[in-house]
This record gives structure tokens, sequence and C-alpha cells, in this order.
């Protein structure tokens, strides 16, 4: 079968992005993960637009020297000699390289931003690949704008770009203005009408501007295009680059529709997606096609009921080839009995019919007073209900020293599974960050799981200096998270009744 190359510019195209910058080691963090995802091309930066963008490309391109089986690392270039030999002084590191050079198409750019005319583009375009193809033999070219040229001109520019050296021409819709079937049309004229463009690799370029750049990425692709430049979540200039992962999992989980294949290894597109996501501090939509945070939940009862008996009934992907992680089942106001019973029983719970349904009315009355049921208030509505609200760690007595000239420490003692109690003594920051430390000992001595906490949040009910404090813990172990809220007047009491709730939670099952 047919395969279609992966070209990642979310190191170039996906940084532009506003709030996407990111740092030097952090571009080599992520161009690690690339390769572990298996694109076949990286676009590691421009360099002659920063001092920072070439080091970054630079030390990419170092890095593919140290081991094998890394993707091409590619440079952009305007048609310049100066950008053309500042691109391959930062990619010339790597084994395998690229230039990727280009210059506008269409009539209003070549009017209003070259003011230059076509015929001269032209000449300065073949003269530009001619200048790049003696520093490598990898050079990619990209008419910009290529969807609102004309297309005689267009096709004139890819033939004569091909003559003279480039392996790669990229059809670039740079301001997402094509649609579907006219991209389609605009791919299979360049294959009717250029006569040497199967010496060249035909790549597409798409902008979602009218939120279609995946559909024309895919569209393109039918057409005839072998390769497709993406970014990770979609990232990129103004509403972003054509998603990697909508486009990789369209080909594999249509492959019979498309009939090609990428090199892409999914399970590590949900790391990639959430590498990126904290890196830049930019979050995806919960509702995103494939990485987002709800893209494999189920709340309705029918679709939980159907799931439960077989996932294929409403999932046409499976959530673990493409790393996801979290869980399935959301429990909400649309959750049905079925939904409600695996849940219980995943947290530890068997609940015969009669408690089941007093569960789920509790459920539904909760509902319809809080947006999101935590897997947390599932359990304490069950523990109503079984008669099982005990704590396997309890607190006896705090005490706190602290001081302008003093250590911040915790003197606490805790009851474990009703036994003796135990004092043991922190020291931190603060008062809270002791009084947790005083508490993860007891946690090292008495429990074998490892436990995290991920989030600790402290938040004012009521004005004043005797106002309420809500603190919230969210605890980590393993792959269960488990949440704990308890307020209180005292900051350091409501974030020790958090940390001891989630804990208990967390140990109930």
């Amino acid at each position: 079968m047919k395969k279609v190359k992966i070209f990642d510019t979310t190191l170039r195209d996906g940084e532009q992005a506003p709030g996407f910058s990111l740092t030097v080691p952090e571009k080599i963090q992520l161009a690690h993960q690339l390769k572990r995802l298996g694109v076949d091309i990286i676009e590691a930066g421009f360099p002659i637009a920063s001092e920072g963008d070439f080091e970054a490309v630079s030390l990419i391109a170092k890095e593919a020297q140290k081991e094998a089986g890394w993707p091409i690392i590619c440079g952009l270039a305007r048609c310049r000699q100066q950008d053309i030999a500042r691109c391959f002084e930062a990619v010339q590191f790597a084994p395998r390289h690229r230039i990727h050079i280009f210059i506008a198409s269409s009539s209003i750019h070549m009017e209003k931003k070259l003011k230059m005319e076509p015929a001269k583009v032209l000449k300065l375009a073949a003269e530009s690949v001619k200048y790049a193809k003696s520093f490598c033999c990898d050079v990619e070219f990209s008419p910009e704008d290529a969807t609102r040229a004309e297309r005689d001109f267009l096709a004139e520019m890819v033939r004569l770009v091909i003559e003279v050296g480039a392996t790669t021409v990229n059809i670039p819709d740079t301001v997402g203005y094509s649609h579907p079937e006219e991209f389609a049309d605009l791919i299979s004229y360049l294959k009717h009408n250029v006569p040497n463009i199967g010496k060249a690799v035909t790549s597409v370029h798409c902008h979602n501007d009218l939120g279609l750049a995946v559909a024309n990425s895919l569209a393109a692709i039918k057409a005839g295009a072998e390769q497709v430049e993406v970014c990770l979540n979609g990232a990129g200039e103004r509403a972003g680059n054509a998603a990697l992962e909508e486009v990789v999992m369209n080909l594999k989980t249509r492959k019979s529709f498309y009939q090609v294949e990428t090199n892409i290894n999914t399970p590590e597109i949900g790391p990639a997606s959430r590498l990126l996501t904290r890196l830049t501090g930019v979050a995806v939509q919960p509702n995103k096609a494939i990485v987002g945070a709800n893209a494999f939940k189920h709340e309705a009862g029918v679709h939980q009921h159907g799931v439960i008996k077989e996932r294929t009934t409403y999932e046409i992907m499976d959530p673990k080839k493409i790393g996801w992680e979290g869980e399935s089942l959301e429990i909400g106001k649309h959750s049905g009995l079925h939904g409600i019973k695996k849940k219980l029983t995943e947290l530890g719970f068997t609940p015969d019919e009669r408690q089941i349904i007093d569960i789920y009315q509790k459920v539904m009355a909760l509902a319809d007073k809080k947006k999101v049921i935590y897997e947390e208030d599932l359990v304490t509505l069950a523990e109503e209900t079984f008669g099982k609200n005990e704590e396997k760690i309890r607190l006896v007595d705090v005490k706190i020293l602290t001081g302008t000239k003093i250590e911040p420490t915790a003197i606490v003692q805790l009851q474990v599974n009703g036994l003796e109690s135990f004092e043991v003594i922190g020291h931190g920051n603060g008062p809270v960050d002791a009084t947790f430390k005083a508490v993860q000992q007891v946690i090292r001595k008495f429990i074998k799981k490892k436990i995290e906490l991920e989030i600790y949040d402290l938040t004012n009910l009521t004005k004043g200096t005797d106002a309420f404090a809500s603190a919230f813990v969210q605890l980590k172990s393993g792959k269960r998270l488990v949440r704990g809220r308890f307020v209180h007047t005292d900051v350091v009491l409501a974030s020790l009744g958090a940390y001891l709730q989630a804990l208990n939670r967390l140990l109930r099952t």
C-alpha cells in the first residue's frame, strides 16, 4: 500500500502561533517526541529568523547525528541566498537534511507583498532552487498562496522548479481559502498538466481559517498527494494547520477508503499532544477530535450501555492505540444504571439491585446541582448507601510552629486503620507544606502504593480574616485520580482535611 509522508511543522509553523513560543531545550525535547512518533520530516524552524531559531535547528540536527532512525531535519528559507545558506548551515549536521524554500505565487502576493512581476518571480524561484541544490540534494519548494494563484502560472512554476532540481513540491493553502473538492481538483490539475510532476513528491500544506484544513489535506491525498504537512493539536498561524492526529487517524481508521499508510507510531499521539500542551500551556478544547479530554468519554446512558457490552458500538478507534489517557465512562445527568453500576464496580463496590437504584437516584439529584460528577462524589454517595464511611487514616491532632526565624514545622498525630496513633513531624516552606510532608511520612511507612500530590488549590469562600477557606487536593496513584475538598476557617485544617479526604478515597479501593 502506498505510503504518505508525514511532514511535521509544529516546531516552525506551529510555534509561530501566539502563545506557542518554545525555548531551545523545549524544542529539542519535542523533537525527540516527534522522532518517537515516527514522523518522516521535522521542519525544525526558520534559521534566518533569529539566533534562537538557528540554534534550535542546528542543535536538533546535531541530535540526529547521535543515533540512527531520526527523521529528515528541515529548515525553512525564503528565496534569498543568505536565507538558504543560513538554513544549510543549521541543518547540515543531520545525516538526512532538507532545505525548504518558498516564494509567493498568487497575483495579490506578487503585486502587493513582493512588488515583483510574475516573470521575475519565476526566475528567482528557479535560481533559488539551483542555489539550494548546490548545498544539498533534498530541496523542497513551496509556491506560497498557491490556491489563489492563476493555475497556468502555478503549473509553470512547479514545472520549472522540478526541472532545476526540486525533489518535493508543496502546494500550500496558505490562507485556508480552498474547499475539499476545489483543492483535490487543483492537485489533479497539476498532476495532469505538469509534465515532470512525477520526478518530485507532491506535498500539501493546509491552514484552518475556514475549518477545512484536515478535510482539504485528506482530499488532496485522495487526489494523489504523497506528503502532508501537519502540526500537533492543529497548532499554527491564525486558526492553525491541519492537525497531525486527525489526518493520521483518518488515514488509519479509513484505510480501505484512502488506500494509503503512514509511518506514524500511533500510541505516541497522545503523549505528543500532551507534551505540546504542557510545554506551551495551551490546552486543546475538550471535544477536540482524537486528543480532546472528551474524545472517548460517554455520558449518555444508551451510549454507556453499548460501550460496556462492546466498545465498537460507539468507538471507531481503540483509545489505547493512540495513547489516550482517561476514563471512558463519565458520570452525569445523562448516565444510566449500567454505566453507574460499572463505575461502582471499578471503585470496589458490589451493589445489589436495590442499592444501585438508590445510588442512581442520588446521582441524578446531585447532577441537577453540579455540572461534573467526580469519582469521589460517586464514592461518597455509595458510602452513604453502603454505610461504609470509615476512614483508614484519621486526624487526631495537629500542631503548627512557624515564625520569622523558625522553619515551619507541623506535628501531626494520625490514627491508621483504627489502630494506635502515630505522631510525625514535617518541615516545609510553610505550614501547609510542612503538614503535607508530615502526612507523606505516614504514607511511605504504612502504604505500599506510590501516591503523588498533583493539584493543591485554596480559595476564600467569604470575605474577612475569619473567612471560610475551601481547599482542593488531587492525588494520583498509577492512573487513578482522586480528589478531596474540605472547608474550614483555618487554612491549615482545610488543607489537611482535603488531603486526608482524598487519601482515604484512594485507599477505599
